[in-house]
């Protein structure tokens, strides 16, 4: 990822997932990047294979594991990183 991003809304949320991946940890911010890897790879993130599966589905079942709240959770995650994409998006064609 660029330096430039590290200003964009969703940063953190990107960066703490791809180095979870690297590290073979599933997480929250793991499995969100990868659900948006497709995403991210079409801005130049180079982004590591999850362990497989369906993040998506996963990711709910970790949060309702965790929380009541989980489709709040969920829709919140998936907005941050569209945000950030969105916002990278931006970035690169400005």
């Amino acid at each position: 990822m660029t330096r430039a991003w590290s200003q964009l809304p969703g940063y953190e949320l990107v960066r703490d997932g791809l180095d979870d991946l690297l590290a073979g940890h599933e997480s929250e911010a793991s499995l969100v990047v990868s659900m948006a890897a497709p995403r991210l790879r079409s801005l130049g993130v180079d982004v590591p294979s999850g362990t497989g599966g369906v993040p998506s589905h996963r990711l709910y079942e970790l949060l309702a594991e965790a929380d009541a709240g989980a489709h709040s959770r969920y829709n919140a995650l998936v907005g941050r990183v569209v945000g950030f994409a969105r916002a990278a998006e931006h970035a690169s064609a400005g």
